[in-house]
């Protein structure tokens, strides 16, 4: 069944996209590693056995006075550890030698250490700590003991085949030689596992340190045992997808493990990713077009053995049209990590394409890219016109980039009218941008307005303002405004802003326009409870209380007329506890109804109806414990 799995999982990787094969468009740059290095130096200064031993493994520290108070740093720290007693000996010891402390090992660690082989190992994980432990003390297992080992890791795995036994076993199975080539039938197992993620990610359950665990320890028996690549070169991008989307991991471990799965991955000729991308923003000047590319392995370094052929095919991508069947992609750097395709003989006109790059006939990748056009202005006409079209419209015309020399004049009976064409410098095809603004600016108040120019179906651009209409907008404030033209679009290297003329404007009457929303604090609001109802007459109330006492006279009264029998009260504290729980009960309500609140009195009774619920049960059972002795027949029967 898993081997069906395996199958159908490999069909579908078959069926991704020619045009990404063998190639990631990322890879761990400069800034990674700088970043992934100070990681590993704050590592130093934290209290955590495994953070430090991390961070020795990838930083050397060279100035005794930085060592010394580590090595007594982490013999505190392994002493006070709640790791398992086998990975925090991993961890100190392999931090003592990488440090180069002076001081020796514990006798007693040690011999623990030395005889932990010959006890019953409890799992995978235990025999993988315990062998590297041995490793990094330069102590030989014995093929004696490699042979007992062996023989557990095959009864550990018959009862835990979790993809972490399975992960630490793969690393153990490295370790032990040939005796346990067995392990190298279990990697498939494992490898079935991975979920994908968006159809470009593979990762195992339980993030990146199990996801590294696996592929080292599976790369690691493909090598030791001459066995083909644990995984296929579909599946080898996808798990260096996920590798690269944790570059952003803040601890000691798991910057280590990402670098050596990176490592890992890259390191196997066959299927090994490389790393396609451009160089910049991939937006090219249609003077110059020039598509520059980096092309590295998965650490930003250069591959070797270096590429030999890699050319292009360039189309159009909104029609489709292919501009080039094959151009050459040639190197530009010594050390082969940088190339260029000069497109300019293709003279590609504004637009977006894409770039189908194929190396040396493995790697293939489809870049796309950007060629900026260049706006010129054909024309421009600048006119002042009366509101009502009473008389002919005298209008201006004004070259780019030069001012109108003349300063216009309008008042509120007037309108402002503007014109211009904008075509492509290529071929001189009128042309349509995201952006076209008429903005008004008056240098003495700092203060400007910006209006839309629109496209009519001349495909010029049109602006046309009603001064008195638009009195408002400048809070008609007359004066000498700048008048400017703003031409940009995400498609040209050249948008610019251009002062076409100065105009005076008048308006009937200057005044300020005051702020809707005045300066300084506002007045208080004070908040006012509901008047009241009026209250009724005094004698009212007074008739009210007197009903409700009323029960409470009568009771008395036929108490005195009946006699009351206290023949049943005792001293017990049962008795005298529960009537004066009763008493507080109702004195409680009495307070209630003078001035407590509801929360008030609902904290104080509930107390109290504690007390008064248990010794009212006590006081029920020891009137039917007398009862009972009284009439000792009723009970008998």
């Amino acid at each position: 069944m898993l081997k069906l799995g395996l199958t159908l999982f490999c069909v579908l990787c078959a069926c991704a996209p020619t045009w990404s094969t063998r190639t990631v468009d990322s890879h761990l740059g400069t800034k990674d590693l700088t970043r992934l290095q100070k990681v590993f130096v704050e590592g130093f200064g934290s209290n955590d056995l495994q953070a430090i031993f991390f961070s020795s493994l990838n930083i050397q520290l060279t100035d005794a006075t930085q060592k010394e108070p580590l090595c007594k740093k982490i013999a505190a720290l392994h002493e006070e550890s709640k790791l398992n007693s086998f990975e925090k000996d991993y961890y100190y010891i392999g931090a003592s030698k990488n440090l180069g402390c002076s001081a020796k090992l514990e006798e007693a660690l040690l011999s623990k250490v030395y005889s932990s082989l010959d006890s019953e190992l409890g799992s995978t994980q235990e025999i993988y700590y315990r062998l590297v432990t041995h490793k990094a003390l330069g102590v030989q297992v014995s093929e004696a003991t490699q042979a007992k080992v062996v023989k557990r890791l095959q009864e550990l795995l018959k009862k835990d085949d979790t993809l972490t036994g399975l992960g630490y076993g793969f690393n153990v199975a490295v370790q032990l030689g040939s005796g346990a080539e067995f392990i190298a039938n279990r990697v498939e197992d494992a490898i079935v596992q991975a979920d994908e993620v968006d159809g470009k990610l593979l990762q195992f359950e339980g993030g990146l340190s199990i996801t590294s665990l696996i592929i080292n320890g599976a790369f690691g028996v493909a090598k030791a045992y001459n066995k083909p690549a644990p995984v296929s070169a579909a599946q080898a991008v996808k798990f260096a997808n996920y590798f690269l989307s944790r570059r952003s991991v803040q601890s000691a471990k798991g910057a280590h493990v990402l670098i050596e799965a990176l490592k890992t991955i890259g390191a196997s000729e066959k299927i090994a990713p490389v790393c396609v991308q451009l160089i910049g923003n991939g937006q090219l000047d249609a003077q110059a077009p020039a598509l520059y590319i980096a092309i590295v392995d998965l650490l930003g370094k250069p591959l070797s053995p270096a590429l030999k052929v890699i050319a292009a095919k360039v189309f159009n991508k909104k029609d489709n049209s292919v501009l080039a069947e094959k151009i050459t992609v040639t190197s530009k750097s010594s050390d082969k990590t940088t190339y260029v395709a000069d497109l300019a003989s293709l003279k590609p006109v504004r637009g977006v394409y894409e770039a189908e790059l194929s190396a040396d006939g493995v790697y293939t990748q489809s870049l796309q890219f950007k060629v900026l056009g260049r706006v010129k202005v054909q024309s421009l006409e600048i006119g002042i016109a009366e509101s009502d079209a009473s008389a002919a419209t005298r209008k201006q015309s004004v070259t780019y980039p030069s001012k109108l020399k003349e300063t216009l004049s309008a008042d509120t009976t007037q309108k402002l009218l503007l014109r211009t064409v904008l075509v492509e410098e290529s071929n001189n095809k009128p042309l349509a941008v995201h952006q076209a603004f008429v903005r008004l600016y008056n240098k003495a108040t700092d203060k400007e307005i910006i209006f839309v120019a629109e496209q009519d179906s001349s495909k010029a651009y049109k602006f046309d303002m009603d001064i008195g209409s638009n009195g408002k907008n400048f809070n008609y404030q007359s004066g000498t405004y700048n008048i400017y033209l703003t031409v940009g679009d995400a498609s040209l290297s050249n948008s610019f802003e251009w002062l076409v003329a100065e105009i005076q404007l008048k308006f009937n009457e200057d005044r300020e326009v005051k702020s809707k929303t005045p300066s300084g604090p506002r007045p208080e609001i004070v908040h006012q409870f509901r008047v009241p109802d009026k209250r009724p007459p005094r004698i009212v109330s007074d008739i009210f209380t007197g009903l409700c006492i009323t029960p409470l006279v009568l009771l008395f009264i036929f108490w005195g007329k009946l006699g009351v029998n206290v023949s049943n009260f005792t001293l017990a504290p049962s008795t005298i506890g529960f009537h004066v729980g009763f008493g507080g009960i109702l004195l409680l309500f009495f307070v209630f109804w003078l001035q407590l609140n509801m929360f008030q009195t609902l904290r104080l009774l509930i107390p109290i109806a504690i007390f008064t619920f248990l010794t009212g049960n006590r006081l029920l059972r020891r009137l039917y414990a007398l009862r009972n002795s009284k009439n000792p027949s009723s009970t008998s029967s």
